[in-house]
């Protein structure tokens, strides 16, 4: 055999990138939804409807809130859209600040990060993989809560035609569809935070610590956007427009403040996720 055709012999039998580039990406969304505390972190999510559900059935239909939690009673569907908004201060963000802080912080602790970084897939690739399986967690933590209170909803109160924040009135069909581009508007939302998490995933090697920070830098923001003197910065905070949701129950929906929102996001998972780029690639491998 001349040594072209054995070079074309290598050359064919071994793996693409394409090919090391989908193993990753399936190893990843093994290994999140793998553990243990992922599903957990999802059952929690999933009770949270339930909690809301039984506690309005219990108090009756004149239990006196107000909001889409006053609406409950009436319409189950509002069971969706109460659960997620309540989910959005603190489990949601919770959820994802304990997944992504663990996404290669974890590794490392663990040691297998090394051999990620050596793998013929490259370390650019691995840090999409990263962050294209906080993207599906974060959907799904959405979509559990999503469903649960579909189920409850359907189940323990009366479900019709819906009454918008304008007044008009829907279809039900047409009003999931709505509940369905809320879970998604929220998902997305979440983006920014999870591009946190990923970078400061990669400055250490203890998962607890990466989560922490993480959690820590989601309070800080927090704190600041409710402090009225420094209002002149809020609009450049994570969450100031994490609220937009609600402005898919108008009729017409106003997309204005739900595109600043996304396009918020959009920015934070750029710059933190070029800063985690920057760090991972330029990590020692040991």
């Amino acid at each position: 055999m001349s040594p072209s055709s054995a070079v074309a012999g290598v050359a064919i039998a071994r793996p693409s990138a394409g090919r090391h580039t989908l193993a990753l990406f399936k190893s990843e969304l093994q290994l999140v939804f793998g553990r243990a505390r992922t599903w957990v972190l999802l059952a929690v999510l999933a009770a949270v409807p339930v909690m809301i559900g039984v506690a309005i059935k219990l108090s009756g239909a004149e239990g006196g809130a107000e909001g889409f939690l006053g609406q409950v009673a009436g319409n189950g569907l509002f069971l969706i859209v109460a659960s997620l908004g309540l989910s959005l201060p603190f489990f949601l963000p919770t959820a994802v600040t304990v997944i992504s802080g663990e996404s290669l912080a974890g590794e490392s602790s663990l040691g297998t990060l090394r051999n990620l970084l050596t793998a013929p897939a490259g370390r650019s690739r691995l840090l999409a993989a990263k962050m294209v399986a906080l993207a599906i967690f974060c959907l799904a933590a959405t979509f559990t809560i999503w469903v649960a209170g579909l189920i409850v909803g359907f189940v323990l109160f009366p479900v019709g035609d819906v009454l918008l924040l304008s007044g008009t009135t829907i279809s039900l069909g047409e009003g999931l569809l709505r509940a369905l581009a809320i879970a998604v508007v929220i998902a997305l939302s979440l983006m920014g935070l999870a591009g946190i998490g990923l970078f400061v995933s990669s400055l250490t090697s203890t998962p607890l610590a990466a989560m922490a920070a993480t959690f820590g830098t989601f309070i800080v923001l927090g704190i600041l956007s409710a402090i009225p003197q420094i209002d002149v910065i809020h609009p450049w905070l994570l969450m100031y427009g994490w609220t937009s949701f609600a402005d898919l129950l108008r009729d017409p929906p106003y997309w204005d403040a739900i595109v600043r929102n996304l396009l918020l996001q959009a920015g934070y998972l750029a710059v933190f996720y070029c800063a985690a780029w920057a760090r991972i690639t330029s990590r020692d491998i040991v």
